[in-house]
């Protein structure tokens, strides 16, 4: 499970002209998911993102989480992330997870993440074309992958 997480003054999903999703400070995470994620990659990973400490406090320091400030998430499916670009140039999808083993991990991402944080989460919609809106704050933007817990 692979994510992308950045830090938004605002964010939005639009779906066929109409807006789905929009928070104002929080986390926008793009979500990849392979084939053999488990319970334990989400759990490990909603944990992670939900406590990483990338929100400034009271001293304009990196100190405190998502959960500290109270903040919003959206969660976006983005099978993207697995794209391999080693021969060629189109890039290659295979790693990444089919629907049926996709859906049901990324709805388990989602309820593991809102029992975390105590606090409904955003989404997009599984598989539609969506247009993603973002104000990145800082920019702050971190990559973690559960496969490199290091």
């Amino acid at each position: 499970m692979k994510a992308v997480i950045q830090r938004v003054s605002k964010a939005s999903v639009t779906i066929e002209g109409k807006k789905v999703a929009s928070i104002h400070s929080g986390l926008l995470i793009l979500l990849g998911i392979v084939n053999d994620d488990t319970q334990e990659d989400i759990e490990w990973l909603s944990k992670k993102i939900a406590n990483l400490r990338i929100f400034n406090d009271e001293n304009n320091v990196m100190n405190k989480s998502l959960i500290d400030i109270n903040g919003d998430a959206i969660i976006v499916s983005q099978f993207t992330l697995h794209a391999s670009t080693k021969k060629g140039n189109r890039p290659s999808y295979i790693l990444a997870a089919k629907p049926d083993v996709a859906i049901p991990l990324y709805e388990k991402f989602i309820a593991d993440f809102e029992n975390i944080t105590q606090r409904k989460v955003l989404t997009g919609q599984f598989g539609a074309d969506m247009k993603v809106e973002l104000l990145n704050d800082g920019p702050v933007t971190i990559i973690i992958d559960t496969k490199d817990k290091k």
